[in-house]
């Protein structure tokens, strides 16, 4: 397993890291907590030292779930558990709160439910703008005096809001999206972290299942599904990403022997500055393609292969803006 390594994180984290979003069953249709456990333990077993969970998925169950996992398999010091702050619960809504008060409260959760006595990796979920981002800066560096916290990281952070950030205190990862379809960060945020010397822990590798080749035109999304309201899932971009994603196919059986899954997460592991591709799974077979993943590199041609395919069929792209979760004052919406 290819391994990064991430400032005050005392050993290497796996360059696939596993996304625990779904596993909280709130905006999934569900989870099943034993196969859940499963699968952090089948990752464990591939390599995969890095689990990512934050108490919004699903008000803290992926945490209680994470914990449980990482309590039954044993060897705590051989996992980076990274999970966020920031979001706070009003009923079934979610808002950003970036609040001292708010930061502290919600740490003493978090390691109640992650049955441990410090975070790896703590990250603002989202930046609050009613908050200045030094105080919340304050509040994370007096948990890493403490203790409680070893490295501190951001999430969905604008270069802006990085540097105000790390004039208080360092920040040692940025958590953007990228995805072959969703690829902002590869103009700012990338560059600016690989210059200086901020990891990046990658999320949506797969864009929500898109980039699997799992989903087709007869897919049903049930219950709470986000991707009933995702716009990528909705007509007429549905066509068209779906109509990308099997050229890509084609594309990855022809040249590499892979699948597009494959491709998709090698493209986001290959891109410059980026540390930790976030994978998401709810069931051990749905790792099964890691070994695929690993040892090989795409090459200029076949970056631009994959660019000419996206410009001919996605017509009409999107980005994730629909996960971004309110202000206080604004009505909800999914967290990611």
């Amino acid at each position: 397993m290819e391994v990064a390594n991430i400032r005050d994180v005392p050993i290497p984290a796996s360059r696939v890291g596993l996304g625990t979003w779904a596993m909280g069953g709130y905006q999934w249709g569900g989870a099943d907590d034993d196969m859940s456990v499963r699968t952090i333990h089948a990752a464990l077993d591939l390599g995969i030292n890095l689990i990512d969970t934050a108490p919004a998925y699903g008000f803290g169950h992926s945490e209680e779930v994470v914990g449980r996992a990482v309590a039954e398999r044993g060897q705590r010091d051989r996992v980076v558990l990274a999970t966020k702050v920031g979001l706070e619960r009003r009923g079934d809504a979610l808002f950003r709160n970036g609040t001292r008060r708010q930061i502290f409260e919600e740490i003493e959760l978090s390691l109640r439910r992650l049955r441990t006595d410090y975070i790896d990796l703590y990250q603002v979920h989202w930046p609050d703008p009613q908050t200045p981002y030094e105080e919340t800066a304050k509040a994370l560096l007096e948990l890493q005096r403490e203790g409680k916290i070893r490295a501190i990281g951001v999430s969905n952070y604008s270069i802006d809001a990085m540097l105000r950030f790390r004039a208080v205190a360092p920040i040692a990862s940025a958590q953007p999206p990228l995805n072959l379809f969703e690829r902002q960060a590869e103009g700012d945020i990338l560059p600016w972290c690989h210059d200086n010397g901020v990891a990046t822990l990658t999320y949506g590798a797969l864009c929500r299942g898109l980039l699997s080749g799992a989903i087709d035109e007869k897919t049903a999304f049930q219950g709470d599904d986000l991707r009933k309201t995702d716009p990528k899932f909705q007509p007429p971009r549905f066509a068209q990403y779906l109509e990308a994603v099997r050229r890509l196919e084609r594309f990855a059986r022809d040249r590499y022997a892979r699948s597009v899954l494959a491709l998709a997460v090698r493209w986001v592991l290959d891109q410059r500055g980026v540390s930790v591709a976030l994978w998401g799974a709810r069931r051990p077979d749905e790792l099964a393609p890691i070994g695929d993943v690993m040892g090989w590199h795409l090459d200029d041609e076949a970056r631009a292969h994959i660019d000419a395919v996206l410009a001919e069929t996605v017509r009409d792209p999107v980005g994730p803006e629909f996960m971004a979760p309110p202000e206080r004052r604004e009505a909800m919406a999914p967290a990611a």
